[in-house]
């Protein structure tokens, strides 16, 4: 069977497909590329891979594409499931005998409730990584013969056996030239990037606790597996010899320096190609490692603080403490890294003072740039469990009919219309403090290009910002 990999019409700007971490609507525009649908449509043939919320493909650009299919395999996300069934039905109208899949981590962990949900309408849910699951189902292999899906038979659900988490990663094709084939790489923006970047993994799992973490957890599980660094290696120079416009490259494994020899052997064999890259890293790595990536490259870092508050540090299992992640905030400035914080507001133990105490460690951080989140328990986290257990939650509704982030947490001293407005709170004493202000202007007056990118997305946040305070974001 020839196999579309979809990653479905959703919402305006909305960055929570295949592969990204951040299920809504975004402040500013970014996109993650669809990485996860990437490598199994590399070992079919015949196969495509289709990024409608990058690619501006409307439902009915889809449903033109479908007819062309035998399979339609669509990465979903708790937020977006109802509208990715529907994205189904529509595709079953136009092609009734095409086999519709849903892959990602909610049906992974809901794998009934969610082919009761499409009733009817999904044929198949790939529970955890679906590389040679789909392989399979699209070589003809007997449905009940293929480990790790689900589907109905008969008006009963059958659950074949999980299928092993995939230990050997060089075995897999390598997700590149799948994006060269099928995407608009000019079109993949993450604002504190270079653009246009490239991204792959080198790595999938994550052996760190987090309570809160969804892919982990639910999906590419806490066993780190490796890629060797000369496979790693051979996929950045057949991305340096075939995709020249790349400026950037990014490493979004779970934790690229979860390894810290893996880290260094890796950066040891970039260093000869010369490239700019990114990774993803705990605020616990060691000086040494980040002198020998930064020798190697790595001009910039995305790093989860979470909180400034040390024992929400510790209700969420984080495993770094505040000092820890100082000095090494410190050692990147040191080193001349560029560096990018992701915050969460309304974690377990979130109080009207903790969240002035995070506001306050961000700004003495002096972090080049920050996201703030709300705190989402999804199904199958640990905070999800916790949080059903304890009554925080208020809503079901992750998202609200415009795709922005809406807060689902109720904590008996702090309610979610509190927690909600933190983030608005956060962005404006963290983005337009004088010393903030004075180093952006800086940047515009030097280089022109920032400044056009400055511009934009400062227009892009206060649109935003108009929207939430519409309160289309907000459930008091």
């Amino acid at each position: 069977m020839k196999p579309l990999f979809l990653n479905p019409p959703t919402f305006e700007d909305f960055d929570g497909g295949a592969g990204a971490r951040y299920q809504a609507s975004r402040e500013v525009t970014s996109f993650w590329y669809p990485t996860w649908l990437c490598f199994p449509a590399g070992m079919i043939e015949g196969s495509r891979v289709v990024d409608a919320p990058v690619q501006k493909f409307t439902l009915e650009d889809c449903l033109t594409i479908a007819k062309g299919f035998d399979m339609v395999v669509m990465y979903t996300s708790t937020p977006t499931l109802a509208i990715d069934i529907e994205t189904a039905r529509r595709i079953k109208e136009v092609k009734p005998d095409i086999v519709t899949v849903l892959t990602g981590p909610h049906v992974s962990i809901l794998p009934e409730e969610s082919l009761k949900a499409g009733n009817g309408i999904i044929d198949i849910v790939c529970r955890g990584e679906f590389d040679y699951s789909t392989k399979e189902l699209c070589e003809g292999r007997d449905w009940s013969k293929v480990d790790g899906i689900s589907f109905i038979k008969d008006g009963k659900t059958i659950h074949t056996p999980d299928r092993p988490l995939i230990e050997d990663l060089d075995a897999l094709p390598f997700v590149a030239p799948v994006y060269k084939r099928d995407l608009p790489i000019s079109e993949y923006v993450i604002p504190h990037f270079k653009n246009p970047y490239v991204s792959i993994y080198s790595s999938r799992g994550c052996p760190s606790k987090c309570i809160y973490c969804l892919w982990p957890q639910t999906f590419s599980g806490r066993q780190m597996r490796l890629r060797s660094a000369q496979n790693v290696y051979e996929e950045v120079k057949w991305i340096v010899d075939n995709i020249p416009e790349m400026r950037e490259l990014s490493f979004d494994d779970d934790t690229f320096t979860a390894s810290r020899e893996h880290a260094r052997n890796v950066a040891n064999l970039l260093k000869p190609l010369g490239i700019s890259w990114t990774a993803n890293s705990r605020a616990n790595c060691d000086y040494e490692t980040l002198k020998i990536m930064r020798e190697a490259g790595l001009r910039h870092v995305v790093v989860g603080y979470e909180s400034g508050n040390a024992q929400i540090l510790k209700n969420i299992k984080k495993g770094v403490t505040k000092e820890q992640a100082i000095q090494f905030t410190k050692d990147c400035k040191k080193l001349g890294l560029s560096v990018h914080g992701a915050f969460i507001m309304g974690l377990p133990g979130e109080t009207k003072e903790t969240i002035q105490e995070t506001i306050e460690y961000a700004k003495q951080l002096d972090l080049n740039s920050l996201q703030a989140s709300l705190a989402s328990p999804y199904p199958g986290t640990e905070f999800y469990t916790m949080a059903k257990e304890q009554g925080w939650i208020a809503s079901d509704d992750f998202i609200d009919s415009t795709g922005h982030q809406k807060c689902v947490i109720n904590y008996p001293n702090l309610t979610n219309a509190e927690i909600f407005n933190s983030v608005e709170e956060f962005y404006n004493k963290f983005y337009f403090r004088p010393k903030y202000i004075l180093r952006s202007i800086g940047k515009m007056i030097v280089d022109g290009e920032e400044r056009r990118k400055l511009l934009k997305e400062g227009k892009q946040y206060l649109e935003y910002m108009r929207k939430r305070k519409q309160g289309q974001s907000c459930e008091s």
